[in-house]
């Protein structure tokens, strides 16, 4: 009865140590340096540290981990050319849905780490001595997931502007050119194209949803990861946490694939013009993700 009562402490005890707010670990001048920053700058290192080994010693013929990489980008590219049915608009959106997809992946994946969450440095935190963990996965802290959404988000935007010209993306949400035409087709076309420019505000409402949905969505399922192996861990150190471990494995895949590949259907529509049938497309992208 004790040993389950101490078991029931330890686990409460480790609950209230994961924070939902990333824990500050230094400062630079003004600037903070949370826990979760330097998960992010450890992931950007990597990627850059790859990107240069690879740009540095290229080859007519790659070998060895370079014929991996190129295969891996060959991989990503297909998937992605069997969503847009296009190899340009493909290659075009590979640089922005590829690094989505590897940085959450790998953020993800580095929180299962041994020492994420576990090591660091005793500070004062809501005026108590408590353990700030060095690291923790960039992916739980939501201003981390929201500023990969909102960066998302706008490229998509760009990607319209860009593909259907300006006065035809701004007309999905401000349909003015509908309404102006609607006088020449009669009072019913009217009424329809005044529903139509309504329909358009909600568009923009939507845009923000859409934002909030991609950020929390991720921030949710890796927060609530985090917080399943800090109860498994609790409960018992061995063995019992090993399948939870392959768990998040595969949530952080499914996690990072989610996001990408809602992110490339998003600029498939924007590349399409006011009046297309955009549903049938959008249906057609989410049943592939």
């Amino acid at each position: 009865m004790q040993s389950c009562t101490k078991r029931e402490n330890k686990i409460e005890l480790a609950l209230a140590s994961i924070p939902l707010a990333a824990e500050p670990i230094f400062e630079i001048g003004k600037f903070t340096i949370t826990n979760t920053m330097l998960n992010a700058y450890i992931a950007v290192a990597f990627f850059c540290l790859v990107a240069y080994i690879v740009t540095k010693r290229r080859s007519i013929i790659p070998k060895g981990i370079y014929n991996f990489i190129e295969m891996l980008i060959e991989f990503v590219l297909s998937e992605i050319e069997k969503v847009t049915n296009n190899k340009a608009n493909a290659r075009k959106f590979l640089p922005l849905v590829a690094t989505i997809f590897f940085f959450i992946l790998f953020s993800n994946w580095l929180g299962q780490l041994p020492g994420t969450g576990s090591i660091g440095v005793y500070g004062l935190m809501h005026g108590e001595m408590e353990l700030i963990p060095l690291l923790r996965p960039a992916t739980s802290d939501l201003n981390m997931t929201l500023g990969i959404a909102i960066i998302a988000i706008l490229s998509t935007h760009l990607t319209g502007l860009r593909s259907v010209g300006v006065f035809n993306h701004i007309s999905k949400f401000f349909n003015v050119r509908g309404i102006l035409r609607s006088f020449k087709k009669g009072p019913m076309a009217v009424v329809v194209a005044v529903v139509e420019f309504f329909i358009g505000l909600i568009e923009i409402i939507g845009e923000f949803a859409k934002t909030l949905s991609l950020s929390l969505r991720l921030f949710g399922n890796i927060f609530a990861g985090e917080v399943l192996m800090t109860v498994m861990l609790g409960l018992f150190s061995y063995v019992l946490p090993i399948p939870f471990i392959f768990l998040e494995i595969l949530v952080g895949i499914i996690q990072a694939t989610v996001f990408a590949m809602l992110t490339l259907a998003f600029l498939v529509v924007a590349t399409m013009s006011h009046g297309e049938h955009k549903e049938e497309h959008h249906q057609k992208v989410t049943a592939h993700a």
